[in-house]
C-alpha cells in the first residue's frame, strides 16, 4: 500500500460515528491502540500556557522561551541549570499525575478486550492508569529513564530517586554539583532515554516490548481487529499511523478509527473501514461511555 495516497477528512455525523466506533469495539476480536501526543494533550499535559508558567517562569524570564518543549532544547549556562530544568520537567510530566483521567478512560475502554498498546508518548501515563506493561510498547523512550550520553552500553537507569533529590535541593535554578548524573560504567554525563538521534538506547526491556507487539500482530492474522488511533500526528507517522493504514487495507475484516482534534483523516483506500472523529479524545470517550 503506497504512502502516496489520497487522504479524506472526517466525514459523517458525530453521533453516528460514536455509535459506529462503539459497535466496532464491541465486535472486535482484538484491539490495537496507537497513542500520540494528542492523547496526553487531552489529559491536560499542556507544555505551554498557565501550566508552563506555574513551574518555569524563572527559566522563561532568563532564557526567553515560552513553552516546555522549547526549554528542552535550550543551551543552559551550566549543567547544574540544565538538570534543574529537566528535573522539574520530568517531575511534572512523568511523576505527577495528569490533570484529567483520559488514560484511565482509554484503559477502561479496552481492558476486557484482547488488546495491545503502542505509543510514542514518553510520560508513562498508560502504566500509571493500570495497563499491563506486557501489553504496552513505548517506542520513543521514557522520561523516567536515564542512559549514558556516549552511550557506552545498551542499558537504561531509573531516575526517580535522583530526580526527587534534584527537585528538593535545587536553588536559584541550579542543582548541587554533586547531584549531576553520570554513567556508573564510564563516568560520562547521563542524558535522557528519549529518541532524538542515533544514540538512543534500546535496552532489553525495549526489545522485549517490540517483540511482544510484533507477536501480537502476527498471531491475530485476519481477525476482526480494531486499530484505534488516538492523537497521532505527523511527526513520526511511520510508527503508528502509516502501519495502521497499511494493516487495515490488508485485512478486510479490520476497522480503523482515528480520534484527533483537527487531524482526523484516513486514506480513501480504507474509507469504508474507517471511522474518523474530529474532536477532543476525552470528550469522545465520555460520549462513548454513555452508549
Amino acid at each position: 500500500m503506497s504512502l502516496r495516497m489520497s487522504i479524506t477528512k472526517s466525514t459523517g455525523n458525530y453521533s453516528d460515528n460514536i455509535r459506529r466506533l462503539r459497535e466496532a469495539l464491541d465486535k472486535a476480536d482484538a484491539v490495537v491502540v496507537g497513542a500520540g501526543a494528542g492523547l496526553s494533550a487531552s489529559a491536560g499535559l499542556a507544555y505551554s500556557g498557565d501550566r508552563f508558567r506555574r513551574y518555569f517562569s524563572d527559566f522563561e524570564k532568563k532564557y526567553g522561551f515560552h513553552d516546555m518543549y522549547s526549554g528542552a532544547f535550550c543551551r543552559y549556562d551550566t549543567l547544574e541549570e540544565h538538570w534543574a530544568y529537566w528535573s522539574r520537567f520530568i517531575t511534572v510530566n512523568r511523576y505527577m499525575d495528569a490533570p484529567k483521567p483520559v488514560y484511565q478512560q482509554v484503559f477502561e475502554l479496552v481492558r476486557e478486550k484482547d488488546y495491545f498498546i503502542i505509543t510514542t508518548n514518553v510520560d508513562h501515563c498508560f502504566q500509571k492508569a493500570g495497563v499491563n506493561k506486557k501489553r504496552l510498547f513505548y517506542t520513543q523512550g521514557d522520561y523516567g529513564l536515564f542512559q549514558c550520553s556516549g552511550p557506552c552500553c545498551q542499558e537504561t537507569f531509573d531516575n526517580e530517586s535522583i530526580i526527587w533529590q534534584m527537585m528538593e535541593q535545587q536553588k536559584d535554578m541550579r542543582i548541587p554539583s554533586e547531584l549531576l548524573p553520570v554513567c556508573p560504567h564510564c563516568g560520562r554525563p547521563m542524558t535522557m532515554n528519549l529518541r532524538s538521534d542515533d544514540k538512543f538506547v534500546e535496552d532489553g526491556g525495549w526489545h522485549r516490548a517490540a517483540e511482544r507487539y510484533e507477536n501480537f500482530l502476527r498471531t491475530r492474522g485476519q481477525q476482526r481487529i480494531l486499530f484505534l488511533e488516538l492523537g497521532v500526528g505527523y511527526n513520526t507517522p511511520v510508527i503508528i499511523k502509516y502501519p495502521f493504514w497499511r494493516m487495515t487495507a490488508q485485512n478486510k475484516a479490520a476497522a480503523y478509527a482515528c480520534i484527533n482534534y483537527g487531524e482526523a483523516v484516513c486514506p480513501k483506500e480504507i474509507e469504508r473501514q474507517a471511522i474518523c472523529i474530529d474532536g477532543d479524545i476525552g470528550n469522545v470517550l465520555v460520549d462513548m461511555g454513555k452508549l
